[in-house]
């Protein structure tokens, strides 16, 4: 009746649970990294990167850029990106500027915002196989 749970029912029980809250990571402008970035946490980016991110939530300020691959659980971009993103939610505000294919199962673009790459919809977040539609938007 009261048993210790098995490793696999905790585990379980784990996966489920909502993302525990803890403060983003902040690269501030005027900021350079040449390299890989990754965390399990979120990151605010404020200065430039120059290699891949992989991160949990990923805030790209107006003054951010990144050059290389981003894959992530949800992208926000004010900024500029140049290479490919890969993350299940994907919002372009009116002051970003994206260079690169996308791939998502949600994607927002407001107003004003630069993307010319293609949009690759992911029909479930462990789909290999991307639906392709071409996207030019400015």
């Amino acid at each position: 009746m009261f048993s210790k749970p098995t490793r696999d029912a905790a585990s379980e029980i784990a996966a489920s649970a909502p993302r525990k809250l803890e403060p983003a990571s902040l690269v501030a402008a005027g900021v350079r990294i040449a390299g890989n970035v990754e965390t399990q946490g979120d990151l605010h980016l404020d200065g430039a990167v120059e290699g891949d991110l992989r991160v949990g939530l990923l805030v790209i300020g107006e003054a951010g850029s990144v050059s290389g691959a981003v894959h992530a659980d949800a992208v926000e971009i004010r900024g500029r990106v140049t290479g490919v993103i890969c993350a299940r939610r994907v919002k372009l505000w009116a002051t970003a500027r994206v260079d690169g294919d996308i791939s998502h199962t949600e994607l927002s673009i407001e107003a004003g915002a630069h993307f010319e790459g293609r949009s690759l919809a992911l029909i479930s977040p462990a789909d290999e196989t991307p639906a392709l539609s071409v996207v030019a938007a400015e």
